[in-house]
């Protein structure tokens, strides 16, 4: 029976010394993924989309954001024609008409004095007074 342990045992030893031969191992390099740390360039993108992919965080801020900032149509439309018609306004001073345009938010008078420009824009609100006076107009 002891040569039977013995010789399983020198079989396993040998084994295991045979099988040694067979393993090799080699150098571990870390290669670092993210670009912030010398990796990929064009893993950037991809980070970045994973990221916001997996953000379920909601941002109270942004909601008020948009609320106010958030336009409707019909307000955007009259904006632009506001903006419109102001430039018409001053584009009319080159040839010598003046005017005033006045809005739920302002009051803009345009007085051409003899080469003098003179704008005033009233806010409605505070009922402040800006005036402009440009000089050298022919």
């Amino acid at each position: 029976m002891k040569t039977n342990t013995v010789s399983r045992h020198l079989g396993l030893w040998l084994l295991g010394l045979g099988s040694c031969g067979l393993v090799q191992a080699t150098e571990l390099v870390y290669t670092p993924i993210n670009p912030s740390f010398g990796g990929n360039p064009l893993n950037g993108t991809w980070l970045l989309n994973n990221a916001q992919a997996q953000n379920d965080h909601d941002d109270p801020d942004l909601k008020d954001r948009t609320t106010v900032a958030g336009t409707s149509a019909l307000e955007r439309f009259s904006s632009q024609l506001q903006s419109r018609l102001l430039g018409q306004l001053l584009d009319n001073i080159s040839t010598g008409n003046t005017g005033s345009l006045s809005t739920d938010a302002f009051i803009v008078n345009v007085v051409d004095d003899s080469g003098q420009l003179t704008i005033e824009v009233t806010d409605r609100a505070t009922g402040e007074l800006s005036e402009i006076k440009v000089n050298g107009l022919n």
